[in-house]
């Protein structure tokens, strides 16, 4: 077992190798792409802070869902939060399985920056939301009473860049409509739905972001319509954004069909330098964005 060890690991070190070489041509001509998007996630974020001087607490609107669910109470409130971390970090490894697995259909730089222009629309739409309308948050700490439920105006600019860090974004309110934790679980969940290849975890993630959706509502975290208004305008963005771009480069084909005869590890490499030549002379060029 050592010995054999000792044979897969230099196999494994030349398969990352090779894949970050082509990675890192992708990332050479779509960096402009996916900076703009990781840059617009503080964007989004320092509005959702500006927005919290606006809320002012009252009385929890009537609201279909909080009749229906019970409510969990504050100190089972994490049950939502641990279901989007496992959502969010799952799907981050996902990403990257490529460097590490032989079963490929996607190319992490080019499926990041699907992702992020998918986040991008939502969160734009999201904010000319909020700021439209700010309602009276349902959550614990945005309720009358707490000390976070209003804030005074900032003392200073530096107070409102640092969005008062992490204060702001544990306690926020007024950043209601639509569900920014929704936004991120159904982007993911739809672009693994069409990019993943396992049945099961395709049910798996569908069967938890209804589970997040309950557990969101029954923790008062917003109201039902922050979740429904989620659910229809991050499925009907994802739609137009998927017309608008170009079909990515599906690797299923060359990656996954097993060889009649067992490849070589001379063969491997040559598969593999060819599949990164294929990338460099021109069909990364067919995906950029």
């Amino acid at each position: 077992m050592p010995l054999y060890n000792a044979r897969e690991a230099p196999k494994l070190w030349r398969k990352i190798c090779t894949e970050a070489s082509a990675e890192v041509s992708l990332l050479s001509e779509n960096w402009k792409l996916l900076l703009a998007g990781l840059v617009f996630q503080y964007v989004h974020g320092l509005a959702a802070h500006g927005v919290h001087y606006l809320h002012r607490p009252g009385p929890i609107l009537q609201d279909a869902g909080f009749f229906l669910i019970p409510e969990i109470g504050q100190s089972k409130a994490y049950m939502s939060e641990s279901i989007f971390n496992f959502i969010f970090f799952s799907f981050i490894l996902w990403t990257f399985h490529p460097f590490f697995f032989q079963s490929k259909r996607i190319y992490t730089v080019l499926i990041w920056c699907r992702v992020l222009a998918y986040l991008v629309g939502c969160q734009i739409l999201r904010i000319i939301t909020f700021y439209a309308t700010q309602l009276p948050g349902p959550n614990y700490h945005c309720r009358e009473g707490s000390k976070y439920a209003r804030l005074p105006p900032p003392e200073s600019a530096l107070e409102v860049i640092l969005i008062n860090f992490p204060t702001g974004v544990l306690y926020g309110c007024g950043d209601l409509i639509f569900s920014s934790h929704m936004i991120f679980t159904l982007v993911f969940v739809l672009t693994y739905q069409k990019f993943g290849t396992r049945r099961c975890i395709k049910q798996l993630a569908w069967l938890f972001a209804i589970i997040q959706s309950l557990l969101i509502i029954a923790s008062r975290k917003h109201y039902t319509v922050d979740i429904v208004v989620a659910w229809y305008t991050v499925n009907l963005l994802v739609f137009f954004v998927d017309k608008k771009f170009p079909e990515l480069p599906d690797r299923s084909s060359a990656s996954t069909s097993p060889p009649l005869l067992p490849l070589s590890t001379k063969d491997k490499d040559s598969k593999n330098k060819e599949e990164h030549n294929k990338i460099l002379n021109g069909n990364s060029v067919d995906v950029t964005y």
